[in-house]
């Protein structure tokens, strides 16, 4: 696995002055996902279970529906790390994105809801899902007490999947939010998890199109974020019939879509 951390000398200013120091930051590097071959996109990520982003990209955008579509992946090229190559159980004919995916954006709202809803593959909208108000209040600093790497550097958006009791069942950091998701959701999808009834997904920064899309797909039916949503992503929610719950900051939050999820 590649270097998630890197440490470089700095001059550290103070009200006294400055010092020369060792920081500690997050790697951002590129990876490249092929499909038997043919590029499809270049994300920027830090190193780690790329696998799990890989499928977990590859269900959000629609390209799988399941894991019994993924036959092989493996690492290649001259950075063994930085090259994605997937087999399918089928010919790919999709469109190729000809731009590199940002750490800081997914799909950038490219989807329609309408697409969206066409394509889903779970039904959210009936998830029984209740989780208590003391449950999703607990969740920020389960997760960030989990956080190693950024623990270390600062410089990580983290992604964590929590059971209705508020178990932590997964966690995954990146240098982008959507990443971190894509790692969580591959993983599960990897696994056989798939849809992800009566989980709660909680982000370290706001909600955006682009992760209520990749809750959606992944079956997940809360929605949690520390920061803001997007007008978008509480649209997306409220088509999906998905929980969205903003400004998660212990004692208070905002439910914007399907309040009647969250209750004792």
């Amino acid at each position: 696995m590649g270097r998630v951390t890197e440490r470089r000398r700095i001059d550290r200013w103070t009200g006294q002055g400055s010092t020369e120091r060792v920081d500690v930051l997050a790697v951002e590097e590129p990876l490249e996902i092929r499909i038997a071959g043919r590029p499809l996109t270049v994300t920027m990520r830090t190193p780690g279970a790329d696998f799990d982003l890989v499928a977990g990209f590859l269900l959000a955008e629609g390209v799988i529906s399941g894991p019994a579509e993924l036959k092989a992946m493996k690492s290649c090229g001259d950075d063994e790390f930085n090259i994605v190559d997937v087999a399918l159980d089928r010919p790919y004919e999709g469109p190729v994105r000809a731009f590199t995916t940002t750490s800081a954006c997914g799909v950038c709202g490219t989807n329609t809801i309408g697409d969206l809803a066409r394509r889903a593959p779970f039904d959210v909208a009936a998830d029984p899902l209740r989780v208590s108000p003391e449950v999703l209040t607990a969740l920020p600093d389960v997760l960030r007490e989990a956080q190693k790497v950024f623990s270390s550097t600062g410089g990580l958006h983290a992604a964590g999947l929590f059971g209705a009791d508020g178990e932590l069942r997964c966690l995954r950091e990146d240098v982008g939010r959507h990443n971190a998701v894509d790692k969580i959701v591959g993983h599960a999808l990897k696994e056989g998890l798939l849809p992800l009834r009566e989980h709660v997904l909680l982000v370290s920064g706001r909600a955006s199109f682009e992760l209520t899309q990749k809750a959606w797909m992944a079956g997940i039916p809360v929605l949690a974020a520390v920061s803001a949503p997007s007008s978008l992503a509480v649209s997306l929610a409220a088509e999906a019939g998905l929980t969205l719950v903003g400004f998660l900051r212990p004692p208070t939050f905002n439910v914007y879509t399907r309040p009647d999820r969250v209750g004792q």
